[in-house]
């Protein structure tokens, strides 16, 4: 038996065009690669500020936590508020752009961002208020380490580590 032809033909194909079309545009939204981000920061902690509405981690860093605690000469400190007072220094009354690359599990922009011309997540890593996480500043770990700034002139648990551990309680 054959199908009737009515205006409806190629209904089918014309849904299959509008979803894709729809789809594309969520990706667009959703992975923001390469999206230029500029303006006023707001800090939120060591590692995450906020410029407008888009919430950024900095992409290649990994800071203590605002509960985390760190020692340095046997006293403990709270290493989370230090390392968001140290980015704040960094970007207050300045203008930040960053370049997106993706987003983070918690929907936060991942990007790499700069404060004239300088590179704000190699500095938070070389002055020793974050760690590279994923490898991307390991040089400038390992000049904070060796020169005990920041994090490094006591004892702490990585981000990474400290986290897992307060899951497990």
């Amino acid at each position: 038996m054959r199908r009737p032809r009515g205006r409806f033909r190629g209904g089918g194909i014309q849904s299959l065009i509008v979803a894709l079309a729809l789809a594309g545009g969520s990706v667009i939204a959703l992975k923001p690669n390469d999206r230029a981000l500029e303006g006023r920061a707001q800090v939120t902690d060591g590692d995450t500020i906020r410029i407008g509405e888009d919430r950024i981690r900095l992409k290649g860093i990994d800071a203590p936590e605002m509960e985390q605690t760190c020692s340095r000469a046997g006293r403990a400190y709270r290493c989370g508020d230090v390392a968001r007072r140290a980015l704040t220094d960094l970007v207050s009354g300045e203008t930040v752009r960053c370049r997106a690359a993706g987003r983070d599990r918690y929907q936060r922009i991942l990007a790499r961002c700069t404060v004239k011309g300088t590179d704000i997540g190699a500095r938070m890593v070389e002055e020793g208020w974050a760690v590279s996480y994923g490898r991307d500043y390991d040089r400038e770990e390992t000049r904070a380490r060796d020169r005990s700034a920041g994090l490094w002139a006591g004892e702490f648990e990585r981000p990474q580590d400290w986290r897992r551990s307060q899951a497990e309680d």
